[in-house]
């Protein structure tokens, strides 16, 4: 018999890992408290528990001003306004991410321009960056991905030179700092998200943060109906909508901030232990430390799958490696501009036809490093597998080296016991967005 799980052995690890959301005895008591006093929207803005969360997550990453939000995706749409981009304006964003970053872009009527990432982080690649910039660029929406940064120090260079706004996406970097500056409070605008899976959650919920009063201002009326700002000094009016948090969200994240540290320092530990466990197994590859980062955040751990010769298809290996006990992802992300999430037509949306001598054609985008970590390389390992014990961390190493020890055999194995992950684009239905405009 063999060895492998997937082809019928026994596995390294049948129990479960950690559960996750976790939570508090006293989240129990704030929400209970939340119910029975009958306010549970999030008017008027900010609500008490909103406004004490926002207060303290922007201290947290060194910014003067937070403004909650219903969600991640819209925290993206709402900086984007507050920070003037409009019909037409080219937003410059990473082709490894979640399809909602480009997709904020495009709601707000800009056009987003998909750049390369680099290949030790997975994040905006700055060459990749300065080669997207054309006249029509106003922006860039950096992603801090995963367990890395983006060179930010490098990045506001750029965008001080060109006169670019910049709006950090930060989904995956709650807590998390770069040469001792909080995520989110580098460029003009932070965003996070509070989804379910994220290092903090209400099940969803978002939040935005910035230090520059007059955006702030803006967000406060995007997000409350168009209403002025509290403090109105710059007397702006906008057309806002209802994204406003509730009372009972704002509940429960008072203490996914009080836990953040605890887990945070968690994580760090078990990423440095697995990282030095990868490190010694043939065909994997941790991604390198990132001597900037000043304090760690890991939403997911990343590592790279490289057998020399190449025998299996990263999608059989994450299957081999799930089989075996280890929740884990080889398309946690797809290059954008391939997502069948991204649909994107003139139709929907008009900015890519509208005053342009040639439509926007996201057929012929290309970048190679992101399309071998979307289809080659990248292992995503949830980050509750980081929060329990030494041992959970052993178990994760233990599997990996088992499934490459035995990776011949694996190269015999039904390509389709890899699922869905094994199916090539080729493969795929073709959608009408894929045609060349």
């Amino acid at each position: 018999m063999s060895e492998l799980a997937i082809l019928g052995g026994k596995p390294v690890r049948t129990r479960s890992f950690e559960s996750w959301p976790q939570y508090l005895p006293a989240d129990a008591a704030r929400v209970q408290e939340v119910v029975a006093s009958r306010h549970w929207g999030g008017y008027p803005v900010p609500s008490r528990y909103a406004g004490e969360f926002a207060e303290r997550f922007a201290e947290m990453h060194d910014a003067k001003y937070a403004q909650c939000i219903t969600n991640g995706t819209i925290a993206l749409v709402a900086a984007l306004q507050a920070a003037g981009i409009g019909f037409g304006d080219e937003v410059i964003v990473p082709a490894y991410t979640w399809d909602g970053t480009a997709t904020a872009v495009l709601v707000v009527g800009g056009v987003p321009v998909f750049a390369d990432v680099d290949p030790d982080t997975y994040c905006l690649s700055l060459d990749a960056v300065r080669k997207a910039i054309t006249p029509r660029t106003r922006a860039i929406l950096p992603v801090h991905l995963a367990m890395r940064f983006v060179d930010m120090a490098g990045l506001m260079n750029i965008a001080e030179e060109h006169g670019f706004k910049v709006i950090e996406d930060s989904a995956h970097a709650h807590g998390g700092q770069y040469c001792g500056k909080g995520a989110g409070s580098i460029g003009d605008l932070g965003c996070f998200s509070f989804q379910e899976s994220k290092l903090m959650t209400a099940g969803e919920g978002g939040i935005i943060l910035t230090s520059n009063l007059e955006y702030y201002e803006r967000l406060q009326s995007i997000v409350n109906c168009g209403r002025a700002s509290i403090t109105d000094q710059f007397k702006n009016r906008v057309l806002g909508s209802n994204y406003r948090i509730t009372e009972l969200q704002a509940a429960l994240l008072i203490g996914q901030l009080d836990m953040l540290p605890d887990l945070a320092a968690k994580r760090s530990r078990a990423a440095r232990r697995l990282g030095e466990a990868l490190s010694t197994i043939k065909g994997v590859r941790p991604l390198p430390p990132q001597p900037a980062i000043t304090r760690d955040t890991l939403y997911c751990y990343v590592f790279q799958y490289r057998p020399d010769p190449r025998l299996v298809s990263r999608d059989l290996f994450a299957a081999a490696l799930d089989a075996e006990g280890i929740p884990c992802d080889g398309r946690f992300y797809e290059a954008v501009y391939r997502s069948d999430l991204f649909y994107v037509t003139p139709q929907n949306s008009p900015q890519l036809k509208i005053g342009r001598t040639e439509t926007v054609d996201y057929g012929r985008s290309h970048c190679p490093v992101t399309e071998r970590a979307a289809y080659e390389e990248a292992i995503w390992l949830p980050q509750f597998l980081l929060i329990g014990k030494d041992e959970d961390v052993d178990d994760i190493a233990a599997a990996v080296a088992k499934v490459m020890r035995n990776i011949e055999e694996l190269s015999g194995a039904d390509p389709s016991l890899a699922g869905l992950k094994a199916m090539s684009r080729a493969d795929r239905p073709k959608r009408e967005r894929q045609k060349n405009y």
